[in-house]
């Protein structure tokens, strides 16, 4: 049976790096659960014949199977549904054979739940990475010196479109309310960020499956994704999706390009229309990033100075560490890095704009 062992070990390797991927980003837990599953998943259990036979790339680049099930086996937890489970988890403490053998009972017994998550891809919605968006935000207001209009791709429950609502300690000084439930202070490197206040005139994001904070399975989903070891993240996440359900639904449930040709089609005089992005745009087929560049940079080419353009982007670059924090404007064209962020907004190193500007 090679066909069958090589997609098994396909599978083994996915999970194998996607605990490395954790481990690096701040979650023991998730390694050691990864690393568990790549080493003792079998085919025992209807969980372990599908994962083990997945269809398709496991990998954290595709699928991300791995993330499917530990989102699973989260939500077990969350609902409250498997006493022995939650004694493995979090901030409880147990050997490998505990913890192993839980995860095998709860395949079993909740087979049908965590079949059914494992059809769907994983969502997240980091907030931190708000800190980086609103380091480029701050440096599209001071270019312009106008209103902004927000419109962000792959927005998820629409948490970093109320980037403005929350609170920031980035460099010794503070930006934003900081009695907001969410508070967010990343490690800063670089020059300070610009300062002042920004105006937003409106603000909108689509998705190919959003996530509304109003619903309850939704926030469920949500925190699900969230890794049990950083109840920061769990935390934080709860507030933000508050401050969203206060402001209502603000994600549309739309194809990236088609959303991208009505949203770019809408006048914005005396405002800057900044289109954005956080760790989304690799997810697109690359045919779609082509036409959403394409359509981005004929939107800019129509730009004016009463009407400019920004595209503001956190996204992997295959460079490391961390995602390029890239900013684009019209009617100049004029692209920078201007700066890298962790992936979950641990940290940010700042360049900023050239002093030109």
């Amino acid at each position: 049976m090679p066909e069958q062992a090589e997609t098994e070990e396909r599978v083994r390797r996915a999970f194998r790096g996607q605990g490395k991927s954790c481990e690096e980003l701040g979650s023991p837990f998730m390694g050691r659960l990864c690393r568990l599953a790549a080493e003792r998943l079998d085919r025992k259990s209807l969980v372990g014949s599908r994962i083990l036979g997945w269809e398709g790339d496991p990998s954290s680049k595709a699928d991300s199977v791995a993330l499917r099930l530990c989102g699973a086996l989260h939500a077990l937890v969350l609902l409250d549904r498997d006493q022995t489970l939650i004694l493995c988890y979090p901030p409880n403490v147990t050997d490998d054979e505990t913890l192993w053998a839980a995860c095998e009972a709860a395949f079993r017994k909740h087979g049908d739940l965590i079949l059914e998550r494992l059809s769907s891809a994983p969502q997240t919605n980091e907030v931190r990475r708000s800190a980086a968006l609103l380091a480029g935000f701050l440096a599209v207001a001071h270019t312009f010196g106008k209103p902004l209009v927000l419109s962000e791709i792959g927005a998820s429950a629409g948490l970093n479109l109320h980037w403005d609502r929350y609170g920031y300690a980035l460099s010794g000084s503070h930006w934003g309310d900081m009695g907001s439930g969410v508070v967010i202070s990343p490690q800063w490197s670089g020059s300070a960020p610009l300062s002042g206040s920004v105006e937003i005139a409106g603000r909108a994001g689509c998705d190919i499956n959003p996530l509304d904070p109003m619903s309850e399975e939704d926030r469920l989903r949500l925190l699900s994704y969230i890794w049990a070891d950083q109840p920061d993240r769990l935390e934080r996440t709860r507030n933000a999706l508050a401050i969203a359900a206060a402001h209502g639904n603000l994600v549309e449930r739309a194809d990236a390009v088609d959303w991208l040709k009505q949203r770019l089609a809408l006048p914005f005089p005396g405002k800057v229309h900044v289109v954005y992005h956080s760790v989304a745009w690799q997810y697109l087929p690359e045919s779609a990033q082509q036409e959403g560049a394409a359509l981005i940079a004929a939107a800019g080419a129509a730009a004016t100075a009463d009407a400019p353009l920004a595209w503001l982007q956190v996204e992997a670059d295959g460079l490391r560490p961390g995602a390029a924090l890239s900013l684009q404007t019209w009617p100049d064209g004029e692209k920078h890095l201007i700066g890298r962020a962790d992936f979950h907004g641990r940290w940010i190193d700042w360049i900023g704009l050239p002093k030109n500007r």
